[in-house]
């Protein structure tokens, strides 16, 4: 009497070289790129997948869940935003200087913007809030700093950052939010250089 063996397993098809390629951070910057074209609620496996060329099992690789890739996504926006605007403005030794270019660098991004507008928009999420917050708190701290450093007292020094970061919530609401008309480049242009004439103490 023979013994029966069972039969060998199949081995999985192996990953299309593009699901290979892609990264935890290919997700999380994808899923960016979906935020601030339609919002946190679009995030969603599917149509990243179908975005990125690939099937959902790439996706289960890196995250075990949807609300897993939106932490990433926004774990990896607030890391571009530290080194892109912070970490740039290190090597200015000038306060002054560096919060003119600070006020510069921020006036001409785009998508920056776009996204943070779409994850106020998303505050009562779990996950977006303690974001904000955290991002929030940095951004003043840093202006407070700033402004102490070009030598403004304490007090005024918060005062002139809340001004400065109301200004900037203001404009990006005005603009993306209610959707008032755009400023031609000269008027934008004119605009920011009196914010910074107005803000960054002589």
């Amino acid at each position: 009497m023979t013994t029966s063996h069972p039969p060998s397993p199949v081995p999985a098809p192996p990953a299309s070289p593009r699901a290979a390629r892609l990264s935890a951070e290919d997700w999380a910057q994808a899923a960016l790129d979906l935020i601030a074209e339609q919002g946190v609620a679009a995030v969603a496996v599917e149509p990243l997948a179908r975005r990125l060329g690939v099937t959902k099992g790439s996706f289960y690789w890196h995250f075990p869940s949807r609300d897993a890739l939106l932490q990433a996504a926004l774990e990896r926006w607030e890391a571009i935003e530290q080194e892109s605007v912070f970490g740039s403005l290190e090597a200015v030794p000038d306060p002054r200087a560096r919060l003119r270019e600070l006020f510069l660098l921020v006036a001409h991004e785009v998508k920056p913007h776009v996204i943070y507008s779409e994850l106020l928009k998303a505050l009562d999420h779990p996950a977006v809030q303690p974001v904000i917050n955290r991002v929030s708190q940095r951004r003043l701290e840093y202006l407070v700093a700033s402004f102490r450093q070009a030598g403004l007292a304490r007090t005024e020094a918060q005062h002139r950052a809340r001004l400065a970061y109301s200004a900037y919530l203001g404009f990006l609401q005005l603009a993306l939010q209610l959707q008032q008309p755009r400023l031609h480049l000269e008027e934008f242009e004119a605009y920011v250089e009196h914010v910074i004439t107005t803000l960054i103490p002589d």
